[in-house]
């Protein structure tokens, strides 16, 4: 896929959330490519505390973590079976600089209305389209306080290059590549890996680890074989007896000679939530949500810190393919300490009221006018002829 050091950067974002994820919850999905580039997002407008977390946390500097991102989103949604889609929601007293924002897809930026309830609406229906239907609601909470609202949705299709038969909830298939199957000899123990090759490109990777050992320390083992961070012993160099975690390599009859390898599963479905900020030094979130100053300068002149973080993912594994949607979302409140004093200049201009349209340097007066503008709740029957000051010295 390109730029190795963000592959590396997200892989090893995915192993510290495999190391917090499973400690809490025995089943559950995270996507750690659904996070980062919302993260690269953030340091890329952050200073101070926050951008130094976000930059240990993105494993890029700020000043290059907006193309960082960029790049990733583009090539992801290049795949084949995967989409990919950012979007930015601010109120209108939230003025964004032109340089972030312009670091974002085309598009993607909507305004916050102030009503809470249409608002929410609108989030939730972005969440439900671009993951496919698969997570309804944006996962994070919204409410007045929410100024601005970064969202990012990563969704995977894959249909297997051979399906699997399936009898009775269980899945199986016998094929004869034996180095469909490997077993990893990892600092937690033997892990096999199974591959399961699907269309465009997307794989799963089956793991299954010894007894005991815990889920974190087995996914960890799956990211460092990808690189071949540890010794692999391919299925056809596998030897008799039990060499790995649920396999075993045995002499049977055969009319043929051929080897062949003969894999049995199940299907799952799975869905997980997930605060952010449960574990906010893994993904740079620490300082930033500390709402006593300012930490987004780069994003806006108003004084922002992170308010909620969250992801909701879903995935499903079948006989014929895999599925898999995650929707995240970051949410910045108003931050800094406000001044003691400020003035206050309030000015109304409701009822019978005029207009000049004005060329700025020359002041030439373009078009004039002369309106009755009304409120809403006023029931306005025209203005007295008394009012009418037309003829008097202004």
């Amino acid at each position: 896929m390109g730029d190795a050091r963000t592959v590396r950067a997200v892989n090893a974002l995915t192993v510290g959330w495999a190391g917090r994820a499973l400690r809490q919850s025995k089943e559950t999905v995270f996507s750690a490519a659904g996070v980062w580039p919302l993260l690269a997002l953030l340091a890329a407008g952050a200073d101070g505390t926050a951008r130094d977390e976000l930059e240990r946390a993105t494993g890029v500097g700020a000043g290059e973590a907006a193309g960082a991102a960029g790049r990733l989103l583009a090539r992801l949604d290049a795949l084949p079976g995967v989409a990919s889609a950012i979007g930015l929601w601010s109120r209108a007293t939230v003025p964004l600089e032109p340089g972030w924002a312009g670091a974002l897809p085309p598009a993607s930026h909507g305004v916050l209305s102030g009503d809470v309830a249409a608002d929410r609406a609108a989030l939730d229906a972005w969440a439900d389209k671009r993951s496919g239907g698969l997570v309804p609601r944006l996962p994070i909470p919204f409410d007045e306080g929410t100024e601005l609202v970064l969202a990012g949705a990563l969704t995977v299709r894959t249909d297997w290059l051979r399906p699997f038969d399936e009898h009775g909830g269980v899945l199986y298939r016998t094929t004869a590549l034996l180095d469909r199957v490997e077993v990893v000899e990892a600092p937690c123990g033997r892990v096999t890996v199974l591959k399961v090759l699907g269309t465009g490109g997307i794989d799963v990777h089956l793991l299954r680890g010894e007894t005991g050992v815990p889920g974190g320390e087995v996914l960890t083992a799956g990211v460092g074989a990808l690189r071949r961070a540890y010794p692999a012993v391919p299925g056809d160099r596998l030897p008799y007896g039990e060499p790995g975690p649920g396999v075993t390599v045995s002499r049977v009859h055969s009319w043929d000679r051929r080897p062949y390898l003969s894999v049995t599963t199940v299907p799952f479905e799975v869905t997980a939530h997930h605060d952010l900020l449960d574990h906010a030094g893994l993904f740079g979130l620490a300082a930033a949500t500390d709402d006593s100053r300012s930490h987004f300068p780069g994003i806006s002149r108003r004084p922002l810190a992170v308010g909620a973080a969250g992801q909701t993912v879903t995935a499903a594994f079948s006989a014929l393919g895999y599925r898999s949607a995650a929707v995240t979302a970051i949410s910045d409140i108003a931050g800094g300490v406000a001044p003691s004093t400020a003035k206050q200049v309030d000015a109304e201009f409701t009822g019978p009221i005029g207009f000049l349209t004005v060329h700025r340097t020359s002041r030439l007066v373009l078009n004039a006018g002369w309106v009755n503008a009304r409120l809403p709740e006023e029931d306005w029957d025209g203005w007295d002829e008394s009012d009418d000051d037309s003829g008097g010295a202004a």
